[in-house]
């Protein structure tokens, strides 16, 4: 595709995204689990940590659509765009149960969408390996919180915690793969600085 025509994809996939219309090809990991919250501080906080999954799912379809815009490889730009899909069955199934807890995404992803778009398009400016290798570092960082969450969600929230497992599963499959397909491994002061801006991210969306 031209440029023009890249960036029109870009744009359709994020109006999709922020619109809440992507439908998973996969049935949520939760379908044959019955509700069993019932108090009203444990749903508001379970509420609350999914919204942050939801925010995740938003930034990451960002991310990949901006790398694969930048991308000099055919073959990276149509891993990138495979991954994404799988992206979006995490975020149809973050918005789903969010539906269910009777509360909403966060009002700050649209700009979170355009700030994660912009960060992976320059990041495919500086190669496809480095490319490769932010994918790997997000991933595992986004593992790492997802564990996390399944420590600080209410502990009778079964069909929370099954989305979130098989969220961490995919997650982990695409670092490893972004890594086994040449990415750089990133040195531990930019994880850090990673780590901080997804520090923002998370105690925002949780609260707005």
């Amino acid at each position: 595709m031209s440029l023009i025509d890249e960036l029109i994809n870009g744009l359709d996939t994020g109006l999709r995204t922020l619109s809440g219309v992507a439908a998973p090809a996969r049935p949520s990991p939760s379908k044959d689990l019955p509700e069993s919250l019932t108090d009203d501080s444990a749903r508001s906080h379970a509420a609350g940590l999914m919204r942050v999954n939801h925010t995740g799912e938003v930034c990451a379809q960002a991310l990949y659509e901006g790398q694969a815009l930048t991308a000099s490889d055919e073959s990276v730009r149509l891993m990138l765009r495979e991954a994404g899909k799988e992206e979006q069955e995490h975020l149809a199934w973050c918005r789903q149960r969010l539906d269910e807890l009777e509360s909403r995404p966060s009002v700050l992803d649209p700009a979170f969408y355009a700030l994660s778009y912009g960060i992976g398009a320059v990041t495919g400016l500086l190669g496809d390996r480095v490319s490769l290798g932010f994918v790997h570092a997000t991933e595992r960082q986004v593992c790492d919180h997802l564990e996390r969450h399944l420590t600080d969600l209410p502990a009778d929230d079964a069909r929370s915690r099954a989305v979130v497992e098989h969220m961490i599963d995919d997650e982990q499959r695409h670092g490893d793969s972004a890594l086994a397909s040449g990415g750089a491994a990133f040195p531990e002061p930019v994880q850090k600085a990673m780590t901080v801006l997804s520090k923002v991210m998370t105690e925002t969306s949780y609260r707005i």
